[in-house]
């Protein structure tokens, strides 16, 4: 099946009791038992529930992976996965990720005595610079958040294969309709299920995909005993979010494509970040597109504040990924968990704006980006 047909007919399609099209709210925490053990597949909602299935089975089969999970949020995704290592394993991470991940690994998994290390994954070089004898996995995330940073999936596959790590990639920017890790040796995918996969900001969730049944057993214990499970509403929300999926990402590349043409040409924009303007874009091939992110330092925080100012089209808000453009100063907002020593080492500095370029018509958001007009 062709990915525009898979996004609808994916995973659980509908309801075989009823003939429903749409996949069942099985809003229940529990289910009966005919005897003791004998049941219909279900014993309790967080160990498994029929709506909360539809959507890690269709989120499974968009990422080619052998069993998909939903969790509360793109943090607990990312929590559960760690909590496959234990103290004295060490893990190489992608230096420019969300700071969320920052902060989970830097101040909660350290504790626990995960070691971590931080490096820019795009100069593969790094990454074998940097491995220990107790090195377990690579963590990559691209393009990653916010700087947009390009990472060769097949080329790191490799060092990991070769050293038995795993290789675990955040794949929240591309989506699955842009970028399919698996595919390309990854073991491990993550997304903040918020974005891009859900769409409409209209729920908070976190996916895990697996490439092997042993993972999926590791995985799936760790679901059931922490319980950072995804509710049967926002599985409902999830799965209806995906169905478009493909049309929506196909806006959100078009228009991210013109605001960047647009900025190109406005002599207060120092840089854009934007993997359509990388030079080879991986050379592997591994995305389709470029992608509805643009981040873009502004030459100070006078024309910061006069691009903030009388927003009409796009909302000044955290998140990103829905249908609605959304603007940010990660700085100050995403990444402010990330010590300033190091957003500086980054290149996250105090001008830098990230966009969540929506589906709107592209004349409305290049429109309140024109400072001219102000």
């Amino acid at each position: 099946m062709k990915f525009n047909s898979l996004v609808i007919h994916g995973g659980i399609d509908g309801d075989k009791a009823t003939g429903s099209v749409t996949v069942p709210i099985y809003q229940t925490s529990t289910y009966a038992q005919e005897r003791v053990g004998e049941h219909k597949g279900y014993e309790y909602s967080r160990t498994g529930n029929p709506t909360r299935e539809a959507a890690e089975k269709l989120i499974a089969d968009l990422e080619n992976g052998y069993a998909g999970f939903a969790f509360g949020s793109g943090m607990a995704a990312i929590s559960s996965v760690l909590m496959m290592f234990k103290a004295g394993d060490h893990i190489i991470f992608s230096d420019d990720v969300y700071g969320g991940t920052f902060r989970v690994v830097d101040k909660v998994f350290k504790d626990f005595g995960i070691e971590y290390s931080f490096v820019d994954t795009s100069d593969i070089a790094n990454i074998s610079s940097h491995l220990r004898e107790n090195t377990k996995a690579i963590y990559v995330e691209t393009p990653t958040n916010p700087l947009m940073k390009l990472t060769d999936i097949q080329a790191v596959s490799k060092i990991a294969k070769d050293h038995d790590l795993l290789l675990i990639v955040d794949n929240t920017f591309m989506t699955p309709y842009l970028q399919r890790p698996i595919e390309l040796g990854a073991n491990i995918i993550l997304h903040s299920a918020t974005k891009y996969l859900g769409g409409h900001s209209d729920l908070v969730a976190g996916v895990v995909v697996v490439d092997s049944e042993a993972l999926a057993n590791k995985m799936h214990f760790i679901q059931n005993a922490v319980g950072a499970i995804l509710g049967p509403f926002d599985s409902w929300l999830l799965v209806k979010g995906i169905k478009t999926l493909a049309v929506r990402m196909d806006r959100h590349c078009e228009n991210a494509a013109r605001v960047v043409e647009w900025l190109k040409q406005k002599s207060w924009v120092n840089k854009i970040y934007y993997p359509g303007l990388q030079a080879d874009a991986v050379k592997s091939g591994q995305m389709e597109n470029y992608g509805g992110m643009i981040s873009f330092e502004v030459e100070s925080e006078e024309v910061l504040e006069k691009v903030l100012r009388n927003l009409k089209t796009i909302s000044l808000a955290e998140s990103l990924g829905g249908i609605e453009s959304l603007i940010s100063v990660p700085a100050k907002m995403t990444h402010a968990s990330v010590p300033k020593e190091n957003r500086d080492k980054l290149g996250i500095t105090d001008t830098l704006i990230r966009l969540s370029v929506g589906i709107e018509d592209v004349e409305d958001i290049i429109g309140d980006l024109d400072i001219s007009r102000k």
